[in-house]
């Protein structure tokens, strides 16, 4: 600590007030904010030069390469350590815990996600203008070496680990099949290594990237399969789509893509970050004895044994061994079972919600057709939880009556859901604007729904920008 000090002391000529310790996420490296005044910065203490280095050099060249990255404001003798600008404390998953944890992602989170995932080609095909891969740490291209390293961590740190049995000469053949098609597309292009949304800054709304000092020059699917297919992060398939088309829409810049291959292919790398991620939360999990890493695991051999069916043979001995250590009870995946109702309000302007559970389907009631308190002076700045509107409606409208009918539409779908261990129902409000109507309507059917049933509901009052859980009591 005592070195960051000194740093900032000889380039700004004060100590500073404050020095706080930041978590740093399993890092090798310590993170501090340092502060005097309106002057904030972080500091960060490395302990291998080429480490420090990399990411120093790789901060100039994405400023150079107009992607917003974390600007490097000093840096000591010996490049141990240094002092980057202070982008904030919100991640990107941070951002998204309560949608994460709802199990619905709204909108405004698609749309998010998806601007992210539309600025990644620009890292991969700006950045190799500009950087010297010799300058890459712990090695400069992504090749046969480095595939056999993670596929053997996922060997030796998961499967030794969870003490299956396995044939490793088949296992072999599966792994040399995967590392062809790995390395068939290895353009001049960027990887990033760690693309995730806890290495996504939002700063003012905007995302910044971080934590890159692993990159190198490999293929552009690795990527896009590492932030599509993080575990933790629970993304629905209908949003995972969303991201792949925006990705996919943003690359059409660089080069022509034939939307199919590139699936087969990015299913591939998919498959081969879960590997690699598995190799992770057993050394961690199994061996460090981490729960949050073990209590990762049923989830991320879920998802992996998805995927190893859509390629069908082209992996089997994978498949058949990631089939018994999923059967085992110790790694049982449980699904929720509960339902969730997601109720939205919405402008009709803006245009019906998605629905981002996966489903597909879902009710969408007009609320134009009821006398409108937005259309006289004293209620245009109220909303429709505000008194004056919610008396105006009741006595001035035929709500009640609305109400009364979209109540037993409703009901009659919750009740067969929950009897068929169905997971979502999404119930969406809408009016001219978004903002009366439809939201003393969403919040009268979330409340109804929530006091009945006794089911979570998600309430999401999109034009209002707020949003709000009622939790289950079951």
């Amino acid at each position: 600590m005592d070195r960051i000090k000194e740093l900032f002391l000889k380039k700004y000529g004060l100590n500073p007030d404050v020095v706080t310790k930041m978590c740093g996420d399993g890092s090798n490296r310590a993170y501090y904010r340092l502060s005097h005044g309106d002057i904030s910065v972080i500091g960060v203490v490395g302990i291998s030069v080429e480490e420090n280095r990399a990411f120093i050099a790789l901060s100039k060249v994405f400023m150079e390469s107009g992607v917003s990255a974390p600007e490097i404001i000093a840096v000591s003798d010996d490049s141990l350590c240094y002092l980057q600008n202070d982008l904030g404390n919100i991640t990107l998953y941070e951002a998204l815990k309560a949608s994460r944890e709802a199990g619905a992602f709204s909108p405004d989170d698609v749309a998010l996600l998806c601007n992210v995932m539309s600025l990644l080609p620009d890292i991969q095909y700006k950045v190799p203008e500009f950087f010297d891969f010799s300058l890459c740490y712990p090695v400069s291209e992504f090749n046969e070496r480095t595939v056999m390293w993670d596929l053997n961590y996922f060997k030796y740190c998961f499967l030794k680990g969870v003490g299956v049995e396995f044939n490793e000469s088949l296992l072999e053949d599966d792994f040399e099949k995967m590392t062809s098609l790995l390395l068939r597309e290895n353009e001049n292009t960027f990887l990033y290594r760690d693309f995730q949304s806890r290495n996504v800054m939002l700063c003012d709304g905007k995302p910044f990237f971080i934590d890159f000092q692993g990159g190198r020059r490999g293929p552009l699917y690795y990527d896009v399969a590492s932030f599509v297919g993080q575990t933790r992060a629970k993304y629905p398939s209908c949003v995972v789509d969303k991201m792949i088309d925006a990705y996919l829409s943003s690359l059409s810049k660089y080069r022509s893509v034939d939307k199919k291959d590139f699936l087969r292919l990015l299913t591939v790398f998919r498959i081969f970050r879960l590997l690699q991620n598995l190799g992770t939360y057993g050394y961690r999990g199994l061996f460090e004895r981490k729960k949050a890493f073990v209590e990762t695991i049923p989830a991320a051999l879920n998802q992996l044994s998805q995927l190893l069916d859509e390629m069908g043979e082209e992996f089997a001995y994978i498949r058949k061994i990631v089939n018994e250590i999923k059967s085992l009870p110790r790694f049982a995946y449980e699904e929720l079972k509960e339902l969730t109702v997601d109720v939205m309000s919405f402008s009709y302007k803006r245009g019906i919600p998605d629905d981002t559970s996966g489903n597909g389907g879902g009710f969408v009631f007009d609320c134009r057709a009821l006398h409108n308190p937005g259309r006289y002076e004293p209620y245009k700045k109220l909303t429709g939880m505000d008194e004056p509107v919610i008396k105006f409606l009741e006595e001035e409208s035929d709500i009640a009556l609305f109400l009364e009918n979209a109540y037993s539409q409703v009901d009659y779908m919750v009740e067969t859901y929950m009897r068929r261990g169905f997971t979502h129902i999404q119930v969406c409000c809408g009016c001219t604007g978004g903002q009366h109507r439809s939201v003393y309507s969403a919040e009268h059917i979330a409340r109804h729904v929530a006091d009945k049933y006794g089911v979570k509901v998600v309430v999401n009052h999109i034009m209002l920008n707020r949003s709000y859980v009622i939790e289950s009591r079951k």
